[in-house]
């Protein structure tokens, strides 16, 4: 993610503000009323490991998502599916590994010169649809603010809204909703040089706080369209640095600026529960805070490693339901939208990979799996399988080295120093690691007694069963998924497509109409169909799905288009419709 993709968060942070204080069509018949289901808010931050006080790391305070934690669950073995974002967010989206449907390379539409590959998408089986596509069927209005970052196009009819406007606030009064908000704040970016935050987001989303802007420079970056951080906490504070980074200047004040971006987006997730309150809402809606994947230095993103794959998760329940839990049970990021279809009330969809971890009484999963496989312009194969104490990680390159000169990532000053000491010969074995020529084929590591996973226990005897367990359990999981580490990304793209050199189309839909109602098809397996009427020539902005029949008015437009996941939409039909049977 770059900073102009940053900025538009900031529009999305300022129009929440805005949304609060100038419209609020929805709250007002909200408060006191029992929904019969309850509503969904995802609060998603970015690159950030559990660095909170409520995990054990009191660097600062977070009091708003320190306030959830007390008055929610805090899971504590909570992993992505990879230490990046792209693919996380496949795998949160469908239920599925990213790596059986082809959505584990980072990303699959990008960085096509370095590879010589077309862009493509990720195909998922033709039953599989979005979560957000489930919960509109069943009654749900949904939104997203704002990133799409699938590994495919979302469906038109994937969200009511999405985009740095939608809010839960636009809904009709008689549905529950499902809103996921993203928080970029904590992205690895946020740790570039200049360092500073989006003017937007000073001035507007703290529009209503005197005191906050005048924390704020005046004094503001042309070059980058940034102003001077506020200083939320002090750079002189004891940051905790793990023992593969150097101890040098420039890397504790990469960690200030990581804390002091947790910081701030503590405020903006209060801001955010502020509106929920004012709204009435707090009693009948559910709240998860996540984090995308592990954290955003060196060694930690992109990485299988805990560092690149532990995630903190709280959920807050109405009525404080189970305020205050711990909950120890292993949590893969497959098993969010089992999880939510769960709360929704409905139950798991048989081609998910996932399942729900809030069913009483169920068998709590036994081991999370994880790839990493292709980073922007460089490609590494492996596979891990972890349970609550072991993680074993296959390496399918051993030949080649752990560390990868990722560009985006060598703009972190961290990574800078690394690479600077690492030509001097001034890092220590463990800072070094990463850096070897070649790795091991086989890696075990004991994450409760190393958490770091610096010391490989693979080729030690007394650990012998533990590995043959684990190496057993992922070639099950790999046979079981469908994911062959071995295929190649020209391959897996040839297979994705059917043999075919260009990617699949959906067909177009079809119209029939019946008695005065239209019937919408398509001859896609799985393809899924939205359309629109326009009346007196107003265009709604939102796309409906289709889910069955309609009464067409008497005279109207029609807009429809066909959509599987992974395919290329149809072509949009625009019909123009005199219905003589509606009167």
């Amino acid at each position: 993610m770059n900073f102009s993709m940053m900025k538009s968060l900031t529009i999305l942070l300022s129009c929440l503000h805005l949304a609060f204080v100038c419209i609020n069509p929805v709250a007002a018949t909200e408060k006191g009323k029992d929904e019969k289901k309850p509503n969904i808010l995802w609060l998603v931050l970015e690159d950030m490991s559990p660095i909170l006080p409520d995990y054990g790391d009191n660097t600062i305070s977070t009091p708003n998502i320190s306030w959830l934690a007390k008055e929610g669950v805090k899971y504590v073995n909570v992993y992505s599916t990879s230490g990046v974002c792209a693919p996380s967010r496949a795998a949160l989206a469908l239920g599925m590994y990213p790596s059986a449907v082809g959505a584990n390379h980072m990303r699959t539409t990008s960085n096509t010169d370095e590879t010589g590959l077309p862009s493509y998408a990720a195909v998922p089986p033709p039953e599989a649809k979005m979560l957000s596509q489930y919960m509109r069927e069943l009654g749900y209005y949904t939104t997203n603010n704002y990133k799409t970052d699938y590994q495919f196009e979302a469906p038109k009819n994937a969200w009511d809204e999405s985009g740095v406007y939608a809010h839960w606030r636009n809904r009709p009064a008689d549905k529950p909703f499902f809103a996921v908000v993203n928080f970029t704040t904590t992205h690895e970016s946020g740790l570039f040089e200049p360092y500073g935050i989006r003017e937007i987001e000073s001035r507007h989303y703290f529009a209503d706080n005197p005191e906050r802007i005048a924390t704020l420079s005046t004094n503001p970056n042309q070059k980058t369209g940034q102003i001077d951080t506020p200083l939320h906490i002090s750079e002189n504070l004891d940051f905790p640095i793990p023992p593969y980074l150097p101890d040098t200047p420039l890397v504790r004040r990469d960690l200030w600026k990581m804390y002091n971006n947790l910081a701030e987006t503590d405020r903006q997730v209060g801001a955010v529960l502020e509106q929920l309150k004012q709204d009435g809402l707090l009693d009948s809606t559910i709240i998860f805070f996540y984090s995308d994947h592990g954290g955003p230095l060196p060694r930690q993103k992109r990485l299988i490693y805990d560092s690149g794959l532990k995630v903190p998760l709280i959920v807050r329940f109405p009525n404080l339901k189970r305020a205050g839990e711990t909950d120890d049970q292993l949590v893969s990021f497959i098993d969010f939208a089992p999880t939510t279809l769960k709360l929704a009330g409905m139950e798991t969809p048989s081609h998910m990979h996932g399942q729900s971890f809030m069913q009483n009484g169920s068998k709590q999963r036994e081991y999370i799996h994880a790839a990493a496989d292709r980073f922007d312009g460089f490609t590494d194969v492996i596979r891990a399988v972890k349970n609550k104490r072991f993680k074993y990680i296959r390496n399918y390159r051993p030949e080649q080295a752990y560390y990868l000169p990722v560009v985006y990532r060598e703009k972190i000053p961290t990574m800078q120093e690394l690479l600077r000491l690492q030509k001097a010969k001034k890092l220590t074995p463990h800072q070094a690691q990463w850096f070897r020529p070649s790795k091991q084929q086989n890696e075990l590591f004991d994450t409760l007694n190393d958490p770091h996973e610096l010391n490989n226990l693979a080729s030690n005897p007394a650990y012998a069963k533990v590995l043959n367990r684990l190496s057993s359990e992922m070639d099950r999981w790999l046979a079981e998924v469908g994911d062959n580490p071995l295929m190649s990304e020209r391959e897996l793209i040839t297979t994705l497509w059917q043999g075919s050199k260009v990617q699949p189309k959906t067909a177009d839909p079809v119209l029939n109409i019946q008695q005065g109602k239209a019937y919408l098809s398509s001859t896609t397996e799985g393809a899924s169909i939205s359309y629109k009427i326009i009346e007196n020539n107003y265009e709604p902005v939102a796309w409906k799905l289709y889910q069955q029949p309609f009464v067409l008015p008497k005279m109207a437009r029609l807009k429809i288009v066909a959509q599987r996941i992974g395919y290329q939409e149809s072509e949009i039909q625009n019909l123009v419709l005199v219905n003589s049977n509606n009167k």
